[in-house]
């Protein structure tokens, strides 16, 4: 069975918080890029804006990637990453339910790892770079 790696680092932003907010995620296979991608939420919370990129991201990968696929997520939010590995308790009512969804995603996948990266890593940088730019974008509308 072809066992396929993909390597996925996601960024959330908010201006305020709540404020204007957007998810996205790079997905890289071998190296290359494989897929990007940005949400606007809205007005959101900075911790909805970074759970949103991880669940969009792992539900990307639960439609286009075969079974068997091995997936290492990384994001910069230590709060987030921590809750998911469950080594800090979801408090609130809405990080609860986006914690759900995450959970159930990752049933879909199979084999997903989680891990806080500092946001100066290259490719967080790359993401908060693009969701800056569209949120400025969004911002001038």
């Amino acid at each position: 069975m072809l066992v396929v790696h993909v390597t996925i680092y996601t960024d959330g932003a908010a201006r305020g918080n709540p404020g204007s907010s957007a998810s996205g995620f790079v997905a890289l296979s071998s190296g290359e890029i494989i897929k990007e991608a940005i949400r606007y939420n809205g007005i959101k919370t900075n911790n909805y804006a970074e759970y949103m990129a991880i669940i969009l991201a792992l539900r990307w990968c639960a439609d286009n990637m075969a079974d068997g696929t091995e997936v290492e997520l990384f994001s910069d939010s230590e709060l987030v990453v921590k809750q998911i590995n469950g080594i800090y308790k979801v408090k609130s009512e809405q990080l609860a339910k986006m914690h759900a969804a995450v959970k159930d995603a990752v049933r879909k996948i199979g084999q997903v790892s989680f891990a806080n990266i500092p946001r100066e890593s290259r490719m967080i940088a790359k993401v908060d770079k693009e969701l800056n730019i569209f949120l400025d974008s969004k911002m001038k509308h």
